[in-house]
Formats: structure tokens, C-alpha cells, sequence
């Protein structure tokens, strides 16, 4: 008797291991009533919270929680987030921020994510009341969303790393079900917003890491792809491409460069494109992102093992643009490894040193594209933007290689000269 219950133990100690090691399966944001924040006082449980109130500073941040099946927790949740968003609206322009996290992150109380994305939220406020103090209008609110899901399943030292192929699963289910609808209604009020004529209109802006910038391309890819063909010449509408909100960033994504194959023809098959355009999309992903760069690419030699690929090659504009697309290695790798697919470098000015930090954003130039057609590259504080040639030069699709001093590795998002460039993208395309 004694030694059946010891093999039983040993069978069973594994799955008491397996279990204890789950990660929580709940909502961390379960009080949906705003909470102004204070020294004394971090709003941890509420969904909705304003911070640095009355100051040059100040932004709201509100939390939506997704299941592991992509449905939306609680509906209320979201509800009261978008009611809140409404009230604001109501009374003043609103620059609305999106991030969605990736793996191995969630919503809980000091996720790194959490932070991070707080400080960018802090900063672009910073900047709308330094641009509207120069152009003389009321300065926008900003709204940061953090989309949170269970980008862990599995807490246990060591197995964690075992959750890639599960987690990928699960970011793909929560962008096309309920990123999907959040980010529709999100974009619903600013275009309600902007049935009014301001100077400086409310915009939405759209930011995804890893895993979580797979769930928001997942989650916009086809209706991009629809304003794109909308956009063309004989189409409803003739003028620069529309996209998703007024812009999406995607920080070392974690999706197969084959899924932006339909993107980039749509892009490539389009010669000219109008000045007045702004970036619809930016992939950034950095040299030194090993996740994406080796660990992807053998998760899906497993996946694709059984699969046929071909070799297509793709001529536009008079043969101008080739390119010669290997299936099997776009399906392997993730879109910012994929060379042929990649767009442009970002790369810091050499006169620059990394240990040096700046502690105010207080310029930030537009881009200009007659500087880049000139000299295939711009400066933008202490970065500099070059364009490979690969595509026309307003090609509202940017597909950008990162250097390591800018990111380095796969969770380096949040870096100075990284987030003062996507500063300059969002002050770029939403400051019209």
C-alpha cells in the first residue's frame, strides 16, 4: 500500500508542479469608478485613473482585460472606460494611446509595461501643452489604454519559456475578437470628435510588443488593407492612404513576415503616393531581438513542417521594385527579420553618446520627405531614419531595422531614443 502511494505521489508530484506554477487568471483593475492618484494614494485596483492632475502632465490611463479565449472579461470594464472617454470628448480633443503588452506580462500593479508606458504617457503630455502654448490652442487630453491579457500562463522558474507556441495561439485570439471591437470604438469617438472643425484634432494612436503586436495586427490587418484599396485611384476616395487610427506601432513583433506579405504587394503595386501622407504603420524591431530573430523562427520550422511553400517573384512599377519572395523563409520569420520586406534603418548619429540623457522632448522635427528623397535619410533628435529604396518613398507602410544602441534585445521598449522617435512619429501624424 505504502509504495502505491509513492508512485502515486511521484506521478502526481509534476502536475502539482504544472499547477502551482499557473499564472492568475482574473481581472487585476476590478474597481471601474475613476481614481485621481496622489503620493499617498496609486489607484492599483481602479480601471480608470488620472494622473498629475492639473498640471502640465497630466494624462488618464484606463485598463481593459482580455481572457485567454479573446472575449472582452468584464464588459463593464470596458464600458465604463469608453463612458469616461465619451465625458472627456464632450468637453475637450483627445489624443488617444493604445498598448497592447506581450508575453510574459499582464495588467497587474507595477508590470514593467505598466511603467513604462505610464512615463511615455506622461512625456507626450508634456509635449501637447509645449505645442499648444507655441500654436495657440487648448491643448489635447491624453488618454493612455493598456490592453491587458494573460501574456504568462505558466509562472514557474524555467517552464515559463515553454509557453511560446500556447501564447502565440492566445494573441492571435485576442486580436481578432476583442482588440478588435475596443479599437473600433476607440476610433468611433475620435471620428465622431472630429466631425467639428479644430485646429488640432483628437486622434488615435495604436502601440503593440511581441506577442501583443501580433494580437493588434491580427486585429487591423484587413481593414487596413480595405482603406488601402479604398484610397486608390478610382476608388471612393482618391488622396493619401488611410489606416488604422492615425498611426500603428508594432515594437518587435512576434508574427510571421508571410502575414504582411498582403500588405506590402498592396503597398509596392502603388508608384507615387501624395505629400501630404502620413506613416499608417510603423514595424520597428530591433538587430539584436533574439526572440523573434532565433527563437520564433524554430518555432515555426515545427509548425510549418508539413506545409508547401514557393518562390514568387514580384515586379512593380515598370520592375523598378523586385522581389523575389521565398515563402518558406517568410513563414519562418518574423516580419522585422525578413530582409526583403524591410524598409528602412534606424540607426543613433554617431556625434551621439548613449550614456547621455536627455530629460525634456522640446523639438521634434516632422518628417520630410523631400529631405529623405534627397538624401535617402533625416535626422530626428539623436537618431537618424534612413531609407533602404526598396519601396516609393511615401509608402505609409515602414518596415524598420533598429539598431542595438536605440533597442537592444527584445523587452528594450521603452529606451529614451526609441521612445522620443515614436514621439516624433505620433506628433507627426496626428498634429494636422
Amino acid at each position: 500500500m505504502k509504495t502505491n502511494q509513492k508512485t502515486y505521489f511521484f506521478l502526481l508530484l509534476p502536475v502539482f508542479i504544472f499547477l502551482s506554477g499557473c499564472a492568475p487568471d482574473y481581472i487585476y483593475r476590478s474597481d471601474y469608478s475613476q481614481c485621481i492618484t496622489t503620493s499617498d494614494r496609486a489607484c492599483e485596483n481602479h480601471s480608470i485613473q488620472l494622473h498629475n492632475q492639473d498640471t502640465n502632465v497630466e494624462y488618464q490611463l484606463g485598463f481593459v482585460e482580455i481572457d485567454d479565449q479573446g472575449q472582452i472579461r468584464d464588459r463593464q470594464q470596458m464600458d465604463a472606460l469608453l463612458d469616461d472617454i465619451y465625458k472627456t470628448a464632450a468637453f475637450d480633443n483627445v489624443l488617444l494611446n493604445v498598448f497592447v503588452h506581450g508575453w510574459h506580462h499582464n495588467a497587474a500593479p507595477g508590470d514593467s509595461n505598466i511603467e513604462g508606458f505610464k512615463d511615455n504617457l506622461k512625456k507626450l503630455s508634456q509635449i501637447e501643452h509645449q505645442y499648444s502654448q507655441t500654436e495657440g490652442y487648448r491643448p489635447r487630453k491624453v488618454i493612455g489604454i493598456y490592453l491587458g491579457w494573460r501574456g504568462e500562463s505558466i509562472d514557474f522558474p524555467g517552464l515559463k519559456y515553454t509557453t511560446f507556441w500556447d501564447r502565440k495561439s492566445t494573441a492571435e485570439d485576442v486580436g481578432y475578437l476583442g482588440v478588435t471591437e475596443l479599437l473600433l470604438k476607440l476610433e468611433e469617438i475620435t471620428n465622431v470628435k472630429n466631425t467639428q472643425p479644430p485646429k488640432f484634432r483628437s486622434r488615435l494612436v495604436v502601440i503593440g510588443h511581441s506577442f501583443g503586436g501580433a494580437a493588434v495586427y491580427n486585429a487591423i490587418s484587413q481593414i487596413m488593407a480595405s482603406r488601402f484599396i479604398n484610397s486608390k485611384p478610382d476608388k471612393n476616395f482618391t488622396g493619401p492612404v488611410l489606416g488604422f487610427g492615425d498611426l500603428v506601432v508594432l515594437l518587435n513583433p512576434a508574427f510571421e513576415a508571410m502575414q504582411f506579405a498582403p500588405l506590402h504587394d498592396l503597398a509596392q503595386s502603388r508608384c507615387s503616393y501624395f505629400a501630404s501622407g502620413h506613416p499608417r504603420l510603423a514595424i520597428l524591431t530591433s538587430e539584436t531581438d533574439y526572440a523573434t530573430k532565433y527563437a520564433f523562427w524554430m518555432g515555426r520550422v515545427f509548425t510549418t513542417f508539413l506545409e508547401t511553400h514557393n518562390t514568387i517573384v514580384r515586379e512593380h512599377c515598370q520592375g523598378k521594385y523586385k522581389l523575389i519572395l521565398d515563402e518558406g523563409k517568410a513563414d519562418r520569420n518574423a516580419v522585422g527579420h525578413f530582409k526583403p520586406f524591410l524598409t528602412h534603418t534606424l540607426t543613433l548619429a554617431k556625434n551621439q553618446k548613449t550614456n547621455v540623457k536627455q530629460t525634456a522632448d522640446s523639438y521634434y522635427p516632422t518628417i520630410n520627405w523631400e529631405q529623405i528623397r534627397q538624401k535617402n535619410s533625416q535626422q530626428y533628435g539623436d537618431t537618424i531614419l534612413t531609407h533602404l529604396q526598396k519601396t516609393a518613398l511615401l509608402n505609409p507602410y515602414l518596415n524598420i531595422q533598429v539598431s542595438q544602441e536605440i533597442m537592444d534585445g527584445h523587452n528594450d521598449i521603452f529606451g529614451d531614443e526609441l521612445m522620443r522617435f515614436i514621439r516624433m512619429l505620433i506628433i507627426s501624424s496626428t498634429n494636422d
